[in-house]
């Protein structure tokens, strides 16, 4: 509807505008047309006349293209914010119809971070499954959250923040940050008595990937934060990798607690600083946007909320 000078004009209904609509929300979450064209099992040049002839049909240009990029412009993104909270009401409306929001089957694909896949999912994925007989689960590892609608995933679980981008994040779990060293370390080198003596010891970095460097050293105590500056010689990627090294005695590595939990109670490894552990660290739930609520997702999610209390 369209308000001037005190007078409205509806634009009439046309079943070709919603489908065109369609269209530009998939290019915008494939983020090609390319991409966009094979998820709506059409062609790319099919692709690029929708969106000429919605642009046409609205009287606005919604995308700027050149052979190499392709972007929402200013009125194209006021556009998409605006529709895209009825097109999800209309997909909800579609998948109550199919009864995809109650029974719980099909294949439920998640990203997944490969530690949590190692230490949380291994072990229960087969009482999960036992509970949906009709589903098949896969489990596919990443170091990052990329591009779920291209790549078929349904959801993804991370730690940290989640990332920028059209997703949808649930905070599942939160777990402390803690410091340690195996004795065999500590008897070699000897105890830091505080976060500030660490530069004089052997560290171990833990990649963050998603940004390509190791992530920061910091402390905190209540409302107070302390960073630390650390010039290390071992970093890895892996997490099993750097506790592993941290067991052995390769030097301190700052870990989560509840992964660690059971080798600081029998001694292997020790709490270096107790009193500055209150860093936290979350895992959240990503969900592509449009697509966290059919049934085998809900029952995923929930089943991972009721195993992380249990940690």
């Amino acid at each position: 509807m369209i308000r001037t000078s005190g007078w409205e004009w509806r634009m009439p209904y046309d079943g070709r505008l919603l489908s065109g609509v369609t269209v530009l929300m998939a290019v915008v979450e494939a983020g090609s047309m390319a991409r966009a064209a094979d998820s709506l099992g059409m062609t790319a040049s099919g692709v690029g006349r929708a969106i000429q002839r919605l642009e046409a049909r609205i009287g606005v240009r919604l995308l700027d293209r050149t052979t190499r990029t392709m972007h929402l412009t200013d009125e194209g993104r006021r556009f998409h914010e605006r529709v895209g909270p009825h097109l999800d009401g209309i997909e909800e409306a579609a998948v109550e119809a199919t009864g995809a929001t109650s029974v719980v089957r099909g294949r439920l694909r998640v990203n997944v971070d490969p530690f949590f896949s190692q230490l949380v999912l291994a072990g229960h994925a087969g009482r999960f499954l036992a509970l949906y007989p009709e589903l098949r689960l896969e489990l596919i590892m990443r170091d990052a959250v990329g591009d779920l609608v291209a790549d078929g995933f349904d959801l993804a679980l991370r730690f940290g923040d989640p990332p920028a981008g059209s997703f949808t994040a649930r905070k599942l779990f939160e777990t402390r940050i803690l410091t340690v060293a195996a004795p065999a370390y500590i008897e070699r080198r000897g105890r830091p008595r505080h976060p500030a003596d660490l530069p004089d010891h052997d560290a171990i970095d833990f990649l963050d990937a998603a940004h390509g460097r190791a992530y920061e050293w910091e402390f905190r105590r209540g409302s107070e934060v302390l960073p630390v500056s650390l010039q290390t010689r071992l970093m890895t990627s892996d997490a099993p990798t750097m506790l592993n090294a941290c067991l052995a005695g390769a030097g301190i590595a700052q870990v989560l607690e509840f992964a660690t939990r059971e080798q600081v109670r029998d001694g292997r490894l020790v709490d270096l600083f107790p009193d500055w552990s209150d860093e936290s660290f979350p895992l959240h739930a990503i969900y592509p946007s449009r697509q966290y609520r059919t049934a085998k997702v809900r029952a995923f999610v929930e089943f991972l909320t009721e195993l992380l209390a249990e940690v």
